[in-house]
């Protein structure tokens, strides 16, 4: 699913962040019960959407070091 973002939203960056600015970011959508992600080199690009229970389930795999 592909989600629009407005411009005054609050996103949080990956820790994992580089410092040349390379990293994902995320946003909770109340709203809609999702997750929205988007490229920071590419804010002109519509974010992914995730459900909230596919994004818990990415990040304990990530979390875990399972592909």
């Amino acid at each position: 699913m592909l989600n629009r973002q407005g411009a005054l939203t609050n996103w949080t960056k990956s820790s994992y962040s580089a410092v040349n600015g390379d990293c994902v970011e995320v946003k909770a959508q109340t709203s809609s019960s999702s997750i929205a992600v988007r490229d920071s080199k590419a804010l002109q690009r519509p974010a992914l959407g995730f459900a909230g229970e596919a994004w818990s389930a990415f990040v304990l795999d990530v979390c875990r070091g399972q592909d």
